[in-house]
């Protein structure tokens, strides 16, 4: 027992620990989990792929980010591992199964000969 001013005081608990237990609130792992699952399933840009998108001035706004990870998406249930993304007059090399764009240009750009792709998916 604790003692204050010379008073033996008993240390009762307000909650027992089975309760505090039971109603404790399971966010850590499970939010941490599902964070990291969704950051994985995001499309990633390749240092190659981001300084060919700054040379040739492609920005992409939100919405073509989400058509472009659909298309990558779409490609990896038909089990593609590199395609090519063709959206509007941009290309994408895509690393399908790492979600990583390789490489992007506009059509008009060089030759435009693509090779060592399994796939092609065109988006609007």
């Amino acid at each position: 027992m604790a003692e204050i001013n010379g008073v033996k005081v008993p240390f009762i608990p307000i909650v027992q620990t089975d309760e505090i237990q039971k109603n404790r609130i399971r966010t850590g792992p499970a939010g941490f989990d599902s964070i990291f699952k969704e950051e994985l399933e995001k499309i990633k840009f390749s240092s190659h792929a981001t300084k060919r998108l700054e040379a040739r001035n492609i920005q992409l706004s939100e919405t073509e980010l989400n058509k472009l990870q659909d298309a990558v998406e779409k490609a990896e249930m038909k089990g593609a591992k590199d395609s090519l993304v063709m959206m509007d007059k941009t290309a994408f090399i895509v690393n399908v199964p790492n979600k990583t764009v390789v490489t992007a240009m506009q059509l008009g750009d060089n030759d435009n000969i693509f090779t060592n792709i399994d796939s092609v998916v065109f988006t609007q």
